[in-house]
């Protein structure tokens, strides 16, 4: 029922100005129109978003928050570490990165970096 409709990722700040500066500036993401000072929502696409709220927990999450499908995963690493995202290394059992990012057997890919309050995103190729 629920693969019918878009979802969203709902994102918590600890300092929601520090976070929606990340968001816009260095991941380059725009903030709707009904975005306020205290909430924001990034529209991304295919009928996607973000939305970004203030929050005590922010980073609390030990797992990937929230990830972008990409079509060629090793330029968008280029282009954020160009743009000061520093990219997570792994090296554990069934997952290992080599300059930020993971190669599974099927050919997908994988990097995993953290926004400015510890929320943990990634980037993701599928094979093909």
């Amino acid at each position: 029922m629920l693969s019918d409709y878009p979802i969203a990722v709902a994102l918590p700040a600890s300092d929601f100005a520090r976070a929606r500066k990340f968001y816009e500036e260095t991941l380059g993401l725009k903030a709707d129109p009904s975005s306020t000072n205290e909430a924001a929502i990034f529209r991304c696409a295919e009928g996607t978003a973000l939305f970004l709220y203030p929050s005590a927990y922010a980073g609390t999450n030990q797992a990937t928050a929230a990830g972008w499908q990409v079509p060629d995963l090793r330029s968008v690493v280029d282009t954020l570490k160009g743009m000061g995202v520093e990219f997570q290394e792994y090296d554990m059992p069934g997952l290992k990165t080599e300059d930020g990012i993971a190669t599974q057997p099927d050919g997908t890919m994988a990097a995993w970096f953290t926004d400015t309050e510890g929320n943990i995103l990634s980037v993701d190729q599928m094979p093909g």
